[in-house]
């Protein structure tokens, strides 16, 4: 299992940096975004070749490593061992949670993206760290995402899923709150940071709404 204790933390304001939804300078982006003190960084490049990501995910596994942010990849196992990254993040379409671990071993971390409650309950038995739960408002960085699912059912597959938890889909400055006041341990945004006038201002503003948010939760007892 995960090599991060404080993996709840670590997943407070969770950056899914995708080179292939920007015109901007990738490596600025990334670099705004841990300066305002992204928690972690998911490189997600759909249509890259496995080389191009490869040097890509070394330069920022790099960044990642200076600034105090975890690192992953999404869906290439393959390319997250090559580079040594913190953990690599997979969904139902991509190989099987039992068949990842099996290649990354037990202390990389490992993300899932369940698509209904079932796959939820089931992410911990197959070997998943943390789930992404969602899309929670709906998203349109994702042209295959599933209908939103709000924040009651997000609070229940967080119940369910019984592992640390990002939520994912539509999610910004204005409802970062609501979506820690559900139960999640952090939120994972692209847009919010990405198309933000001010990447690395938005990255603070993200951070500390969700840090208010998780001091209200512990005030509560929750």
């Amino acid at each position: 299992m995960t090599a991060f204790p404080d993996l709840r933390e670590r997943l407070a304001v969770y950056y899914v940096a995708d080179p292939e939804q920007t015109e901007r300078d990738f490596l600025a982006l990334v670099a705004a975004a841990l300066s305002g003190g992204a928690t972690s960084l998911q490189l997600r490049a759909k249509h890259m070749s496995g080389r191009e990501m490869y040097d890509l995910a070394l330069r920022l596994r790099d960044r990642c490593a200076a600034a105090g942010a975890l690192f992953f990849v999404n869906d290439r196992v393959d390319v997250a061992i090559a580079s040594s990254a913190d953990g690599v993040h997979v969904g139902v379409h991509d190989l099987p949670l039992l068949a990842t671990r099996r290649l990354i071993g037990p202390d990389m971390t490992l993300g899932y993206s369940p698509l209904n409650m079932d796959d939820a309950i089931a992410a911990k038995a197959g070997g998943a760290d943390f789930v992404g739960l969602g899309p929670v408002f709906g998203t349109v960085s994702k042209s295959d995402a599933q209908p939103k699912l709000g924040l009651s059912a997000l609070a229940e597959q967080i119940q369910a899923a019984r592992l640390p938890s990002v939520g994912i889909g539509g999610i910004d400055i204005d409802n970062a709150a609501s979506v820690i006041r559900a139960g999640a341990d952090g939120i994972a945004v692209i847009s919010a940071i990405q198309h933000a006038d001010h990447p690395q201002q938005a990255t603070e503003s993200l951070l500390l709404a969700v840090q208010r948010a998780k001091a209200d939760r512990a005030s509560q007892g929750q």
